[in-house]
């Protein structure tokens, strides 16, 4: 599902038009984003948690070649399903 699918099931479950559940589904990410780059978690109920989490950096090898190459620390974002999601994915 994308976000334009996402603001569509919007749109029918609410009743509103398609530019309002479209400004909703944007405001929703934008939060959520902007909660993210500051360094805190989203925390959603029924689904899970997400938080930005480090990767230092490491070597690696290229494929092609098994050249060693270095691969730079980065940040990452991950998704911790919750119990009650879990379940339901495994029911």
């Amino acid at each position: 599902m994308n976000k334009a699918e996402l603001a569509e099931k919007y749109e029918g479950e609410m009743g509103c038009s398609k530019t309002e559940a479209a400004a909703a589904v944007d405001v929703v990410f934008d939060l959520i984003k902007g909660a993210l780059t500051k360094g805190k978690e989203v925390k959603i109920s029924g689904l899970g948690t997400f938080k930005v989490v480090r990767r230092k950096a490491r070597t690696g090898r290229n494929p092609q070649t098994g050249d060693a190459i270095k691969i730079p620390a980065r940040k990452k974002l991950a998704l911790k399903a919750s119990k009650s999601f879990t379940a339901e994915l495994n029911a």
